[in-house]
């Protein structure tokens, strides 16, 4: 099978912060199954003038790879609904998404982006009920995963190289957390983005998770309007164990469908519980080592992507077939032109843009004031435009493009 995956090469379009977890862990595991596989990078800001040009030649990509399935990863309304649409009613091709983030991104992106879709993947409980409550049928319940190219067997504890390790990007409770540990006398080696070390690449990620005696796992999910957070399962709790390294993650519901956790993983809650947890497992290396083991195997047996994705993908190229689709690929990015033409701003709207920043800039400073004001019109329009904020008639990719 054909599939165009439609996410970026880097993590949020930007090469300092290292490969994106999607392009390094999804393209291997979908060629693994035996697929033919190419992007599109929808990420990378630099690549196109606008969403307009981007959308534009997004179509252009699926007309001239002609593939039978686009994989997606949306960050929020880089690819206009209408070009789904377009894509879904003008040419064979089925259309999965994979959600991220759906214990907060559900209520005000995918509730919005499904209906446009053959097949929306969450991997949240509380979004796919709600979702089954609001007659969204086409969201199929499925959970992160460890990449079958990043399979490795655990080492020892004593040929391990760092004591204990964090992975992932430095904000919200993670830097407190570190912090405390360390004052208790704790060496804990950070890497990614806004810590000491910096991103690393993917094959270094992995070897980090193997060669480290413990693993944390941060469990909180990004920041919302009025400061509140929720915690999640993240694709660190299935790569770790995956990687041949041992896992000490925060609580969060749901993770015991999928582990033992007496056995496989083990859990913390708080500063000094982790404190506590680290050093049972640093002074118990028997302890540790036995359940990397366990964890590893769990993992390669029930949680890898090529497992997952495979009833996905029958899944959306099942529901595709049975809209009424052209067999032909007689479509090209003219096919946008009324959508272009209501994605052009005018003089109006630059103002209203030059206003915003200006405004943020005030309030955050030069370097954070363009994406606040572009977060401040994106939580204003999605609550009172709703699924128009996801059209090529949305504002704030109106007026944001570069900060979005």
């Amino acid at each position: 099978m054909k599939i165009l995956c439609i996410f970026g090469k880097h993590a949020y379009g930007d090469t300092a912060r290292g490969e994106g977890y999607e392009y390094a862990n999804f393209l291997p595991s979908l060629r693994a199954l035996g697929h033919e596989t190419d992007i599109f990078d929808s990420f990378d800001r630099g690549a196109y003038s606008d969403f307009a040009d981007l959308n534009r030649r997004l179509v252009s990509a699926v007309a001239d790879m002609r593939p039978d399935l686009l994989f997606c990863v949306l960050m929020h309304y880089e690819v206009w609904t209408e070009t789904l649409d377009l894509l879904r009613s003008q040419t064979p091709v089925a259309v999965l998404h994979w959600g991220t983030d759906d214990s907060w991104k559900f209520r005000q992106f995918s509730r919005f982006l499904a209906p446009h879709v053959d097949v929306h993947v969450t991997t949240d409980k509380a979004a796919f009920a709600m979702a089954q409550q609001s007659g969204l049928n086409n969201v199929a319940l499925s959970q992160w995963a460890a990449s079958d190219a990043g399979l490795a067997a655990p080492i020892t504890s004593t040929e391990c190289a760092y004591e204990v390790s964090f992975v992932g990007a430095a904000y919200g409770e993670r830097r407190s957390l570190v912090e405390a540990i360390r004052k208790k006398g704790i060496a804990v080696s950070c890497f990614g983005h806004g810590w000491e070390n910096g991103p690393v690449s993917a094959a270094d990620v992995q070897s980090i998770y193997r060669r480290s005696r413990i693993s944390i796992n941060f469990a909180e999910a990004s920041w919302q309007l009025g400061g509140v957070r929720s915690r999640q399962i993240k694709a660190r709790s299935f790569e770790v164990p995956g990687a041949g390294g041992f896992l000490l993650t925060q609580v969060v519901p749901g993770l015991g469908d999928y582990f033992d956790l007496d056995r496989e993983i083990a859990t913390f809650e708080g500063p000094d519980e982790l404190e506590a947890r680290i050093r049972q497992f640093l002074e118990n290396p028997e302890q540790r080592d036995q359940r990397a083991r366990n964890g590893h195997a769990r993992v390669a047996r029930d949680h890898t992507y090529a497992r997952r994705f495979k009833p996905l993908i029958a899944d959306a190229v099942r529901v595709g077939a049975q809209r009424l689709r052209p067999e032909g690929w007689n479509i090209g990015p003219a096919a946008l032109e009324m959508q272009t033409a209501r994605h052009r701003t005018g003089p109006g709207a630059a103002a209203l843009r030059s206003a915003m920043i200006t405004a943020g800039q005030l309030l955050y400073g030069n370097e954070r004031g363009a994406r606040a004001a572009r977060r401040l019109a994106f939580e204003v329009s999605w609550r009172l435009s709703g699924k128009h904020t996801y059209s090529s008639r949305g504002w704030p990719g109106r007026l944001f493009y570069r900060e979005s």
